[in-house]
């Protein structure tokens, strides 16, 4: 490890909770930008009470003293949270733990430094089973899971099971060393975890920046954006994408001693207007033979070194070319790689003032108490449709990912699974010119809007079909073409798509499945 010195302090404070007069006034400042921003997007605790927390267990109460586990709300945060400050507490609107801050099962929370700062010392943040939650403006170092004390499994943030809708902003997450002084990785997230921006911080004197997808099986995380932060004196991981899509922008990175970018097990990767400086394999498939894929544009490479290609080794470089299209669903605004370095010197990681860049290379401060809101829900049309050609990105999580999957045959070469991996550039196409792909689940899910994809080079080629509850057996809706397919929400453990007729190949590339 080349790691540079860290020191780790300790302050007990005392546990005060105080309501603020403007609920309003001390909402997350800025605009999320970003997946954050799909799926109805993220406001965390907007329109909540604000509460003022100096230790860990008042940001606990907090939670817990809400009128239910989904009532907006946002805890301004100032001093130093630790081990000796930060115990259980118990309520009906939450679920925490001690030595931890335990954000579980638990949705609409803002976290916000205010002050003179915010330091989560030697404790990380936990996010499980939970969604539209900010995270702003705060410092979170040294967190172990081996030694004394240990918190988070090592990790500075971590989400994993079911989240949904994070934005985490303007933070500092920091070590001390890797995985032999007792650290894990600084933004973690696994077990199906999706709709995440990581904007404006620093990820800094680590052996690992962060992971999307806990092992090589684990690919139901995904739509994750990283743009403008800086990666210093980290070993790997920057991120380490297994499966999913993510979009990587106007990054710096800096120092990076054994792999970055590393796209493996299908993920797929939209790099674009990074500074890498003083690094070795920024960006490829390392340690796995199961390849990744990336789109690159617009990317300095200041003295970085690239290693021979070998059986688990498919660095990017030295000539970094793109071997995938990856669509982005949101508008950003992209300043050119050459001045990266200058703002995210001004404007990435705590205590900052919150300052963003305005596009065009110089910073701004932010826009107070912005407008995100979510979308009106649209009441799906009952019955039989026949599907919108060309189905664009659609709001609602799509519960295919990380499901199962079967069908009645597969052609050479394709795969039922290829249908509920988010991948659009791999498919499933039946052993003839009809057959059946089906999703399924180990519980009743309740579906009720459609989207089928077809692979490039095989649009139009599916013909008629028919949508069928495989529980009952009954047709919930048919009509021809790919696209997008409502029909009367139901509850059911396997839907099939079955193709009855063909204008050549059908070519399945995803079976989007939503609750309405």
């Amino acid at each position: 490890m080349r790691l540079l010195a860290a020191t780790a302090t300790a302050a007990v404070g005392a546990v005060i909770v105080v309501a603020l007069p403007n609920p309003q006034a001390s909402a997350a400042t800025g605009t999320v930008t970003g997946y954050a921003t799909q799926n109805g997007g993220t406001t965390g605790g907007r329109g909540g009470q604000t509460v003022r927390a100096t230790t860990g267990t008042a940001i606990h109460a907090a939670l817990c003293n809400r009128a239910s586990s989904s009532t907006p709300i946002i805890i301004q945060v100032e001093g130093t949270i630790n081990h000796g400050n930060t115990t259980k507490v118990s309520g009906p609107s939450c679920n925490t733990a001690a030595g931890v801050i335990e954000l579980k099962q638990i949705s609409n929370v803002s976290i916000i430094g205010v002050g003179g700062g915010a330091v989560f010392d030697q404790l990380g943040i936990h996010i499980r089973e939970a969604s539209n939650i900010v995270i702003q403006n705060v410092t979170v170092r040294n967190v172990k899971k081996s030694g004394s004390p240990t918190s988070n499994g090592g990790d500075a943030i971590g989400m994993e099971s079911d989240v949904r809708n994070v934005w985490v902003d303007h933070v500092t997450l920091e070590a001390s060393g890797g995985e032999s002084e007792g650290f894990d990785g600084l933004f973690d997230m696994k077990d199906n975890v999706q709709y995440v921006t990581l904007s404006y911080s620093i990820l800094r004197n680590s052996g690992r920046g962060g992971l999307i997808g806990s092992s090589e099986s684990d690919r139901s995380n995904g739509f994750v954006t990283y743009h403008n932060n800086l990666y210093e004196n980290i070993d790997s991981r920057t991120p380490l994408l297994r499966g999913g899509i993510s979009h990587i922008y106007n990054n710096h990175y800096v120092s990076i001693h054994e792999s970055g970018i590393n796209s493996r097990a299908g993920g797929r990767a939209k790099v674009e207007n990074n500074y890498f400086k003083n690094a070795k394999d920024v960006l490829g498939t390392f340690y796995t033979s199961e390849r990744g894929y990336w789109q690159v544009a617009g990317n300095i490479f200041d003295n970085v070194t690239w290693s021979s290609q070998g059986s688990d080794n498919y660095p990017a470089g030295p000539n970094p070319q793109s071997n995938t299209t990856v669509s982005i669903p949101y508008s950003y605004r992209l300043d050119g790689a050459n001045c990266v370095p200058n703002i995210v010197q001004q404007t990435a990681g705590a205590n900052k003032g919150l300052r963003v860049s305005d596009g065009n290379c110089t910073p701004t401060n932010p826009t107070p108490n912005p407008t995100n809101p979510t979308p009106n829900p649209t009441t799906p049309t009952p019955g039989p449709t026949t599907p919108t050609p060309g189905p664009s990105q659609p709001s609602g999580t799509n519960l295919s990912l990380g499901a199962g999957a079967d069908g009645s045959s597969k052609a050479s070469g394709t795969s039922y699974g290829n249908v509920t991996d988010g991948n659009v550039s791999s498919y499933w196409s039946p052993s003839g010119s009809t057959g059946d792909i089906s999703v399924k689940w180990g519980s009743a899910t309740r579906v009720g809007r459609v989207v089928i994809r077809e692979a490039s080079g095989a649009v139009g080629n599916i013909g008629a079909w028919q949508l069928i509850n495989h529980d009952t057996g009954a047709v919930l809706t048919s009509g021809t073409g790919a696209g997008t397919a409502t029909f009367s929400a139901t509850s059911l453990k396997k839907i099939t798509f079955r193709i009855t007729g063909s204008n050549g190949a059908p070519r399945v590339a995803e079976f989007e499945t939503y609750a309405g």
